[in-house]
């Protein structure tokens, strides 16, 4: 799977997530590794989703929530085993987004998502954890969601901020995804909507040529 999409003009695998019942993902990490030639980067639900072969991890902070836990708590624990393995760390400001529904993300990290009416509220939590020296923000729907980040707050936030902005969560269909680098996303994560209708390379593709062709 990770080989077509790099064939296809994915920039890099993340791998990862809030819930894995899987008990291999080191192995996983490895292998996927060995499959590819671009970057596989750790998208982390805890400290346990840590693995040596990866090229970095999105050291994440939820900051558009208040559980201490996910703001600083894992971190300490997932430190020193970054430095051990030499793990690029990337500091990102992750923002949970209302989506309509109840995602396994919010669910799992017991906090609140923004209303996704009220971009003002994203782009004061993006401009906060850019003051505070993290590397990116990341606006995430959730896995699976009903609804995606609205064009609206990406555009609000990238306007506001100047670190890289990653988009992400029910990104269904290509133009979705290319509307959203125009409106300033820097990177768009696709994943569930893989899962639901196959991993064809014409498919992943078009994401791809979509992502490229917008970013001008």
């Amino acid at each position: 799977t990770a080989a077509v999409c790099e064939e296809q003009g994915a920039d890099a695998i993340l791998i990862g997530g809030s819930f894995l019942l899987s008990t291999n993902f080191d192995r996983m990490v490895q292998e996927v590794k060995q499959a590819v030639d671009v970057p596989v980067v750790i998208f982390p639900g805890d400290t346990s989703q840590i693995a040596p072969a990866a090229d970095a991890i999105l050291f994440l902070s939820l900051i558009s929530g208040r559980n201490p836990e996910l703001l600083i708590g894992q971190h300490i624990k997932a430190a020193p085993l970054l430095k051990a393995h030499g793990i690029e760390p990337i500091s990102t400001g992750y923002v949970l987004v209302d989506s309509g529904q109840q995602t396994t993300t919010e669910y799992i990290s017991n906090t609140r998502p923004l209303p996704r009416n009220k971009p003002e509220i994203a782009m004061a939590h993006a401009l906060a954890a850019e003051y505070l020296g993290m590397q990116c923000v990341y606006l995430d729907a959730g896995s699976g969601p009903a609804k995606m980040v609205p064009e609206e707050m990406v555009l609000a936030v990238s306007e506001y901020t100047s670190v890289p902005l990653i988009v992400g969560g029910g990104i269904r269909d290509p133009e979705a995804a290319r509307k959203r680098v125009e409106m300033g996303a820097s990177f768009i994560v696709i994943g569930s909507v893989f899962e639901d209708r196959g991993w064809d390379a014409g498919f992943i593709g078009g994401f791809a040529d979509a992502v490229h062709q917008s970013r001008g």
